[in-house]
């Protein structure tokens, strides 16, 4: 994100004044309700949701266009169903899980310790606050037959490295993980749901059999 510094600075004072005024929901990891851009109101939270929504329309578009074009579905409107900020820190990580209700979701990293010294933590190592992605195929790794004939499902992850500024955008069906994170500063994040609607409607092509 183009001039994230001191967008992330605002972001991370709103938010831990937030979460202080919820002290009783403390722990190693904080999750506000998703209802952020009901709740709180912020040109930093404004600059930073347009940005959000250019991009995940974007990357809607590059897969879709084709689809879009020949459905017929008219004018597309992107929409932010559901936003929330998670502070993270003590070890604390989120376990393996997708989101329902939208299309697409993602995550923007406001603040968190440098890589370097991320990785040079002496348990967590460079696994320290990454985000972790699962293919789908993770589910057959543990009765499938293998051999070399099969052997590219033997990569069932993928790791994005957090930088701060960095929206990170994916399909809502997609299994994930934030891995555990200590650091001196919290490791604070922005994740949102997003749908796309056509003017004429969300059906591309019927469901007839000839």
């Amino acid at each position: 994100m183009p001039g994230h510094a001191a967008v992330n600075a605002r972001l991370a004072a709103l938010f831990t004044e937030d979460r202080a005024a919820h002290a009783d929901q403390g722990g190693s990891v904080y999750a506000s309700g998703d209802d952020l851009l009901q709740r709180l109101s912020d040109p930093a939270l404004s600059e930073l949701f347009a940005f959000i929504s250019q991009g995940v329309f974007e990357i809607a578009q590059t897969m879709n266009a084709p689809i879009w074009k020949a459905s017929g579905a008219g004018k597309l409107q992107m929409e932010i169903v559901g936003a929330w900020y998670q502070i993270q820190n003590g070890y604390g990580f989120h376990d393996i899980h997708n989101h329902g209700n939208c299309s697409w979701s993602g995550v923007y990293y406001v603040q968190l310790d440098p890589e370097e010294k991320r990785a040079a933590h002496p348990q967590l190592g460079r696994f320290n606050g990454i985000t972790r992605f699962y293919g789908h195929q993770l589910g057959l790794l543990g009765g499938a037959h293998m051999d070399l004939g099969n052997a590219y499902l033997q990569a069932s992850s993928f790791d994005v490295v957090p930088e701060a500024g960095t929206l990170i955008v994916f399909p809502s069906w997609l299994n994930h993980q934030a891995m555990a994170y200590d650091g001196d500063t919290d490791r604070i994040i922005v994740s949102f749901n997003a749908q796309v609607h056509g003017e004429r409607g969300d059906q591309a092509f019927g469901h007839g059999f000839h």
